[in-house]
């Protein structure tokens, strides 16, 4: 069965993570965590791969750059 994971628990595991992120080093976190047949999903889209969910949270805006990479903004993940 396909692991379903709702594009909050990354943006979460970014923010507890403390730490800033590559795309790659990203997406190696996400496959680690939640495994390689992971599909994401969010408020608007379903059945992402980790890659594509890379793509539309950055694309909405939801990470900000930092001197280590990019994080996770706090502030931009809704709370439904």
């Amino acid at each position: 069965m396909i692991k379903q994971v709702h594009g909050h628990e990354v943006l979460e595991m970014m923010v507890n993570s403390g730490r800033g992120y590559t795309r790659e080093s990203l997406r190696q976190e996400i496959l680690d965590r939640f495994g390689p047949e992971a599909r994401f999903h969010t408020c608007s889209a379903e059945g992402m791969s980790a890659d594509e969910l890379i793509e539309f949270l950055a694309a909405r805006g939801k990470f900000v750059d930092a001197s280590a990479g990019f994080r996770a903004d706090p502030a931009r993940i809704c709370n439904h």
